[in-house]
């Protein structure tokens, strides 16, 4: 079960085990969630993915919460109470199998220094952060992001045809309206250029 929250904050839930991915400071439930859920995977430093006091807040309370993420996180948390991830780790994370695949943000300016950036699969489910780093592997859901400064409709398009998952969900859309959403989904859904149906689900709605 996959339920989304604002912008690239998700939860993947299966039995009585859940994983919670980016909570950054657009998800207002970040620090509910963080309360209850098995372990956290986040997928690089950027405010919108990780909200450094919170997730501290979280960790004084909750010592015993797993937390998965690249050097670059674990830098801005106590460095004990991280998991330090690198491309290519495979790991297990709230009885979940995870392996990590990307290494990179996807570059926005080549004035702006590059910024580290990992992807998760977790059983078929794939969160790729802010990169279009194609797995090498079967998937299922693709976590699809569709607005950002680093986003491009034409790079996209092509992920999706490269991933080939059943279907994608669109996520990391927190600059986008009603309208903006609808226009994604006529590129990037099952009627557009990837033949790929595209969920658009709201804040807190599961799929």
């Amino acid at each position: 079960m996959l339920t989304k929250f604002a912008h690239a904050c998700l939860t993947l839930t299966a039995d009585d085990r859940t994983l919670l991915f980016d909570p950054g400071t657009f998800t207002p439930q970040a620090a509910e969630l963080l309360a209850r859920v098995d372990a956290v995977l986040v997928t690089h430093d950027h405010f919108d993915h990780l909200d450094v006091d919170v997730v501290r807040t979280a960790l004084d309370r909750r010592p015993e919460l797993p937390v998965f993420a690249p050097a670059a996180v674990a830098a801005l948390l106590p460095a004990d109470r991280v998991t330090v991830v690198t491309p290519g780790d495979t790991f297990g994370a709230a009885g979940f199998e995870v392996r990590a695949v990307g290494g990179e943000h996807a570059a926005i300016h080549a004035d702006l220094p590059p910024v580290s950036n990992l992807g998760y699969l977790v059983e078929g489910v794939y969160h790729p952060g802010d990169a279009y780093v194609v797995p090498d592997a079967e998937v299922d859901t693709l976590l699809l992001p569709t607005s950002g400064p680093w986003t491009k409709v034409g790079e996209a398009v092509d992920f999706v045809r490269a991933v080939r998952p059943r279907r994608s969900v669109q996520i990391h859309d927190a600059m986008l309206g009603e309208i903006g959403r609808t226009s994604m989904d006529r590129f990037l859904g099952a009627d557009g250029l990837t033949g790929i149906p595209l969920l658009s689900p709201a804040p807190g709605e599961t799929v």
